[in-house]
């Protein structure tokens, strides 16, 4: 039983077992799931608005994007092992092939 008088303490086990979870869903990857890597990103748009008076509305006129798509930098995979970083996502694919 947990020692309830040490908050911190309690945090840091919780810590250490949930990132020992997490290794162990990247290392060992289930071979009856499917696995792909995926990852969502945001791209910027500046955006700019006709004003109809008689409507009292807003249109939209236009739509610029601003900013490059980039990578995330966090990804998951289809199979529910989620938070990976690139790394551990290309050593959880590895792990799918070898499986």
């Amino acid at each position: 039983m947990p020692d309830d008088s040490d908050p911190e303490a309690n945090l840091e086990q919780w810590k250490s077992a949930m990132q020992e979870e997490h290794a162990e869903a990247i290392a060992n990857p289930d071979p009856d799931e499917t696995h792909r890597i995926e990852g969502v990103a945001q791209v910027t748009y500046r955006v700019t608005f006709d004003y109809d008076a008689a409507e009292d509305a807003l249109e939209r006129a236009s739509a610029e994007e601003v900013d490059d798509l980039t990578d995330p930098e966090l990804l998951s995979c289809v199979c529910g092992v989620r938070g990976m970083t690139p790394e551990e996502a290309r050593e959880h694919m590895a792990a799918v092939e070898q499986g």
